[in-house]
C-alpha cells in the first residue's frame, strides 16, 4: 500500500501480538439466507462466523475484513438461497480479495467458514490464491465441531450470542414445519449423503438441547484454532 502523504502508521499500537499481524486478514464466510428452524435466524451461519472472526481480530490484532455476502450449497440440500460454487468464487470471493489486497496491503487471508456447503470451495483454494496473489487459509473449526444443522451445537452457540428465540424451541423441533432441522425432513439430502442421514437419525432418536457451556466451548475452540494459525504465521 503506497502512502501518498508519507504518514507513518503506528502498527505497534493497540492490542496486537506483532506489527506483522496487520498483514494477516480474517474474513467470515457464512450463509445469509438459509432456514434454521424457528428458533434460529436465517443468517445464523453468518452471525456465528463473523463473531468468531471479529473476536480473533480483537485478540490478535489481525485485520478484520468483515464477511463475504455469498455462499454456496450442495445441489441436493435445499433449505436456502445460495450461489453456484463458481459464481461464488469468481464473482464474489476473488474480486473482494483483490480489493482487500490492494487497499490494505494484506498478504494472507484466513477464511472463517460457518456453513457446510461452502466446503465445496476447498478444492479451489489454490485457484483463488493464484488469482489473488494471496496466501489463503480456510478454517473449518466451526463446521467440524457444531454437529447437525440447526441442532444442539448451533442452538447452544446461538444462545451464547443472544440470537435465538427461546420461546420457539418446542416448535423448532417440529420436523414437519422445519424439515431443515437436523435435515430430518430433507429427503434428497439424506438419500445423497450418508453422513446427513446418520446425523438425522440421531436427531430423530435423541432430540436436541441448548447447552450454553457447550456453545461457549465451541466458540472458544474455533477462536483458539485460528489464533494458533495466526501465531504460526508470524
Amino acid at each position: 500500500m503506497k502512502n501518498k502523504n508519507n504518514i507513518k502508521l503506528k502498527y505497534n499500537s493497540g492490542n496486537v501480538i506483532s506489527q506483522e499481524v496487520h498483514k494477516i486478514g480474517i474474513i467470515a464466510l457464512g450463509s445469509h439466507r438459509e432456514n434454521h428452524g424457528t428458533a434460529l435466524p436465517i443468517d445464523t451461519d453468518s452471525k456465528i462466523a463473523a463473531t468468531v472472526a471479529l473476536n480473533v481480530s480483537i485478540k490478535t490484532g489481525a485485520t478484520f475484513l468483515g464477511i463475504f455476502y455469498g455462499a454456496t450449497e450442495y445441489d441436493y440440500v435445499k433449505h436456502g438461497i445460495h450461489l453456484d460454487k463458481d459464481e461464488l468464487i469468481d464473482d464474489q470471493i476473488i474480486p473482494q480479495l483483490k480489493n482487500i489486497r490492494d487497499m490494505l496491503d494484506i498478504k494472507t487471508v484466513i477464511i472463517v467458514n460457518g456453513h457446510g456447503g461452502n466446503n465445496q470451495i476447498i478444492d479451489s483454494l489454490k485457484y483463488i490464491a493464484d488469482e489473488t496473489q494471496l496466501q489463503i487459509i480456510f478454517n473449518n473449526s466451526i463446521i467440524e465441531n457444531e454437529g447437525p444443522h440447526a441442532c444442539t451445537g448451533e442452538l447452544s452457540m446461538g444462545k451464547v450470542l443472544g440470537i435465538i428465540d427461546d420461546t420457539m424451541i418446542e416448535e423448532h423441533t417440529n420436523f414437519d414445519l422445519n424439515p431443515e432441522v437436523g435435515m430430518v425432513g430433507l429427503k434428497e439430502a439424506r438419500e445423497n449423503e450418508p453422513l446427513i442421514d446418520e446425523e438425522a437419525q440421531i436427531v430423530e432418536a435423541e432430540g436436541i438441547m441448548i447447552d450454553e457451556e457447550l456453545g461457549l466451548n465451541l466458540l472458544n475452540k474455533a477462536q483458539e484454532d485460528i489464533i494458533d494459525v495466526i501465531k504460526r504465521l508470524i
